[in-house]
C-alpha cells in the first residue's frame, strides 16, 4: 500500500492552491475601484448633505436646542419632581393629606366622624348567598 497521495491528487491540490492564490489576487482593489455610477441625490439626501455641514446654521441651532433641553431636563424639570417628591411624601403634615394605613375598626367601635356605633356581624340576613 502506497504512503502519500496519488498524482491525481496532487495534481488537483495544485490547482487548488493556485485558484486560491488568484482568487486572492483578484481581491485587492486597483486604485481605479470601486466604480461608482455617477447618481444625483433626491432632496433628502440634498438636504441632509447641507444640514450635515460642518457649520450650518441648522446644525448650529440644532445644537443648541438639544443643549437647552438636556439642560432644562437634568438641572429643572428632575431637581424639582425631586423636590415635589420629598415635600409631598415626606414633610407634608396636612391630615387626610396622605392616608399611610387606616385604622382597623372592630365590632363596638365608634366612628369619630359620625358618631356611629359599628354593629356586630349577625347572621340575620343570609339570604344573599
Amino acid at each position: 500500500m502506497p504512503l502519500g497521495y496519488t498524482p491525481e491528487e496532487k495534481a488537483r491540490f495544485e490547482q487548488l492552491v493556485k485558484l486560491r492564490r488568484r482568487w486572492l489576487k483578484d481581491q485587492e482593489l486597483s486604485p481605479r475601484e470601486p466604480v461608482l455610477p455617477p447618481g444625483s441625490s433626491g432632496p433628502v439626501a440634498r438636504f441632509w448633505d447641507g444640514f450635515l455641514q460642518p457649520r450650518s446654521l441648522w446644525r448650529i441651532y440644532t445644537y443648541k436646542a438639544c443643549n437647552a433641553g438636556w439642560w432644562t431636563l437634568s438641572r429643572l424639570l428632575i431637581p424639582a419632581w425631586l423636590v415635589h417628591y420629598y415635600v409631598k411624601y415626606h414633610l407634608d403634615s396636612k391630615p387626610y393629606g396622605i392616608v399611610n394605613v387606616k385604622p382597623r375598626i372592630f365590632p363596638g367601635d365608634m366612628i369619630l366622624e359620625t358618631g356611629e356605633v359599628i354593629s356586630s356581624l349577625g347572621d340575620e340576613n343570609t339570604k344573599d348567598h
